[in-house]
């Protein structure tokens, strides 16, 4: 499922490295082949929840066979398209089993799982998610470079097949009604309200930043080109350290593996903001956000796996479409700062929406505390530590 993950974060994201080459091969605009990526996300989010409650009584290995099967059969595709409007399509089916995948993967491999290392099996899955943003994508876009863009798309289909053959032959059959991890431990649907928004609010604010981050290393902080790769990799690596160091925080601490990495962001922000031309400065404060951002997402899903007030499943899909609603959001706040105020702005943006985040999780406890006493707590009220 890691594996899968990895390829499902490469393929969202593959044209970003290639808007050139596909731009010339499919006679479209550059800005076009940019859609492809809009579109992507904004797919996922509106579908995620729908699709969930669609496929809620089929089995997880059956469910995982058939997403996976389309996600290849897309990707295909996607290597043979004649014209951007089939690319297009393609990547509307992609994203269509996208929706599904992250509504199930987390519960499904929690449910194979003793509760206790749930957040660390969690934090091992969406490792592959990490790894496919940090080198998932610079490697397709080396093969595109190298060997044309459809040769990138073909490359990926390859681990899909591999990863499909492996959930036919080893995945166990699971009843998605009847495990530990088909419903919330603690249900409460104000804790999930909370815990989604701020999900949402934070990966704003991560988004505000990242998507013109490369302009602030040049601008503000005046690192060379050949720079700018290496502090890419420094943040995603610091990312996929993040993220494993998470799970186990999670299973232990699961409101305080949010709000910490949380409070980290935003000062590794703020750090980017008050003293963008310290090169030095600017070195910890990305290391220290590509950090907290990997343990944000673990953290979050974990949470949802404890209060979901119904199906994880759902649950999961509605915290995925909170996700790529925050990325979306994100990104157009960033260029509106970018066209309005600074680039410096952004890292400030940035910081105002990630410490929102962290605000809602602190009122968490508050919100408990309002249950009046004397009223026995229910499975939709009892506190999740």
């Amino acid at each position: 499922m890691a594996v899968a993950a990895f390829s499902f974060v490469t393929t969202e994201n593959l044209p970003i490295g290639l808007l050139s080459l596909i731009a010339d091969d499919l006679n479209a605009s550059v800005s076009s082949v940019g859609l492809l990526v809009t579109f992507y996300g904004l797919t996922v989010a509106v579908v995620s929840v729908p699709v969930a409650k669609l496929t809620l009584g089929i089995p997880r290995r059956i469910l995982l066979i058939r997403i996976l099967g389309l996600f290849l059969v897309a990707t295909w595709i996607s290597a043979a398209a004649p014209t951007y409007w089939v690319l297009l399509l393609a990547r509307l089916l992609t994203s269509l089993s996208q929706a599904v995948f992250w509504a199930v993967v987390a519960p499904t491999v929690a449910g194979l799982f003793q509760p206790a290392v749930r957040g660390r099996i969690i934090a091992l899955t969406f490792s592959g998610a990490s790894l496919g943003g940090v080198l998932g994508v610079p490697a397709a876009t080396w093969i595109g470079q190298g060997a044309g863009w459809r040769i990138a798309f073909v490359a990926l289909s390859v681990l899909t097949a591999i990863v499909l053959v492996v959930v036919v032959l080893r995945l166990p059959d699971t009843d998605p009604e009847h495990n530990h991890a088909s419903r919330g431990a603690d249900p409460d649907r104000r804790v999930y309200a909370l815990v989604v928004s701020a999900n949402a609010l934070m990966v704003a604010g991560v988004f505000t930043t990242y998507t013109y981050l490369v302009a602030f290393l040049d601008e503000v902080s005046g690192f060379a080109e050949q720079a700018i790769t290496p502090m890419l990799l420094l943040y995603g690596a610091a990312g996929v350290v993040g993220g494993l160091a998470a799970g186990a925080t999670s299973d232990r601490h699961p409101r305080l593996a949010f709000t910490a990495p949380s409070a980290v962001l935003v000062v590794a922000l703020l750090g980017l903001y008050a003293l963008g031309e310290e090169r030095s400065v600017v070195i910890a404060c990305v290391s220290l956000a590509g950090f907290a951002c990997a343990c944000v997402p673990i953290a979050t899903q974990n949470r949802i796996m404890q209060v979901a007030p119904g199906s994880t499943d759902v649950a999961s899909a509605g915290n995925s479409a909170a996700f790529n609603l925050g990325i979306a959001s994100g990104a157009l706040t960033g260029g509106v700062l970018v066209e309005t105020v600074s680039v410096r702005s952004v890292a400030l943006g940035g910081a105002v929406l990630s410490a929102m985040a962290l605000a809602l999780a602190l009122i968490e406890p508050a919100l408990l505390r309002s249950i009046p006493r004397g009223v026995p707590p229910t499975r939709e009220s009892r506190p999740a530590d």
